[in-house]
């Protein structure tokens, strides 16, 4: 959300930002509005003043016998009490109005984010990890799966396309992947377990960003709760409508959860396999900071998931989004692209952003340093650590060997107790 104030203070800037957004200036459009509701309030507050000041005076002039001074006043009262409820409803409405103008406006990016359409245009920061070299051509995991225990047709069956069932070996080694992650990030890098609810009001969509303009990539049940699309929603929320001490931040908080997403304008994308579902797990990571902490919590969450990717062997790369890919609430986006040898090419597997105080103002989540009155709005972060599925995806693709098993990366042993490789039925 945008700070009219700071609009009004720096248009230029504001417009500027917004073309980087490949959108249309609308500061201009935008302080009107605000200069008609400021006159609005400013009209309102001075009818109320002269009320006040005329509801006084009726009694000084009744009290020496003037009656005519006071039917003038009293009239004048009456008048205003007509009109003051009008006033009172234009100013909410100009007020709701500019609400909603500035809730569909996305984040600006920061200076240092590449200008760009797509994501053609995004810039590869740094590549790691060896690719690896197989004796045989690599299969994709939608054939290498399932032998495994990867049901796409059971899984179409009970709910609809871009739903899968995992059974026996596979879905074994998917649940071991995120208790890899989150136990992870909680033991090693600081990062609070969290188990939140999976169905969020409206204000905690509304909060991160994906209400109102991307309802139509969530599903709503009937009593009008939103599923999360991701933990972030649940995470970031946390502080909603609170103010914090400085020296409660940085919050940091990691949550593996079932995400639901309706995959609005997919159609023919990834129609295969498990790259692109409606339902899929995900581990979350979420950081509450003050302003001057943002910038290098940024770095340290991006570490945070590029050591679970080279934890478990995946080759992989950072690339910084540029203004035309990045998300609605993001001001800067790192996304972080595995190898798939299956599919010769890098696919994201966790986006790691971070959104200054744009969705705190959302959220109104403040915090206050020791001996100020005064509050500010915190920084919000939040990247992904990893999304399992896709993280599946990798394992199977860059650990296959040619008799269709899957050697199973020695970071996940501790969780895959005395199993060294998963193969299919019958196989050794």
């Amino acid at each position: 959300m945008h700070d009219i104030r700071s609009i009004r203070d720096d248009p230029e800037a504001f417009d500027t930002g917004l073309a980087r957004r490949g959108l249309a200036p609308r500061a201009a459009a935008l302080i009107a509005l605000d200069e008609r509701r400021r006159a609005v309030i400013t009209e309102l507050q001075a009818g109320q003043a002269r009320r006040n000041e005329a509801s006084k005076a009726i009694g000084a002039a009744k009290a020496r016998k003037d009656e005519a001074a006071a039917q003038a006043l009293m009239a004048e009262v009456g008048a205003l009490k007509e009109r003051l409820p009008a006033l009172e409803a234009e100013e909410r409405a100009l007020g709701d109005e500019l609400a909603t103008e500035l809730a569909a406006i996305p984040n600006l990016p920061l200076a240092d984010v590449p200008d760009g359409a797509d994501e053609n245009d995004n810039v590869v920061i740094a590549e790691h990890g060896a690719r690896p070299s197989f004796a045989f051509e690599p299969r994709e995991h939608d054939a290498i799966g399932p032998a495994l225990g990867m049901d796409f047709e059971t899984g179409v069956k009970l709910a609809g396309a871009r739903f899968t069932l995992l059974r026996g070996p596979v879905a074994r080694l998917y649940r071991a992947l995120g208790q890899f992650m989150l136990t992870t990030l909680a033991d090693e890098h600081g990062y609070e377990q969290v188990a939140p609810p999976l169905l969020v009001r409206d204000e905690v969509a509304f909060g991160t960003g994906q209400l109102p303009k991307f309802a139509e990539d969530l599903f709503r049940t009937t009593d009008g709760r939103w599923l999360i699309s991701t933990a972030e929603m649940s995470l970031t929320n946390i502080v909603r409508e609170e103010i914090l001490g400085e020296d409660e931040l940085p919050l940091r908080f990691a949550a593996l959860t079932p995400c639901f997403r309706s995959e609005a304008g997919a159609a023919g994308r990834d129609t295969r396999g498990m790259i692109r579902q409606h339902q899929f797990d995900k581990v979350e990571m979420v950081s509450i900071t003050t302003p001057d902490q943002s910038e290098a919590e940024h770095d340290r969450m991006t570490a945070c998931a590029e050591g679970l990717l080279t934890r478990l062997g995946l080759p992989f790369r950072r690339v910084k989004l540029c203004t035309g890919d990045m998300g609605f609430s993001a001001a800067r986006t790192y996304d972080l692209e595995v190898w798939l040898p299956g599919q010769g090419r890098y696919r994201e597997i966790s986006s790691c952003s971070t959104c200054t105080d744009f969705q705190a103002r959302r959220m109104n989540a403040r915090y206050r340093s020791e001996g100020e009155k005064a509050t500010r709005f915190v920084h919000t972060l939040n990247g992904s650590g990893l999304a399992v599925g896709r993280t599946l995806v990798a394992v199977l693709e860059n650990y296959q060997n040619e008799d269709g098993s899957v050697t199973v990366p020695e970071a996940l042993k501790p969780h895959l107790p005395g199993l060294d490789r998963i193969a299919p039925a019958g196989g050794k």
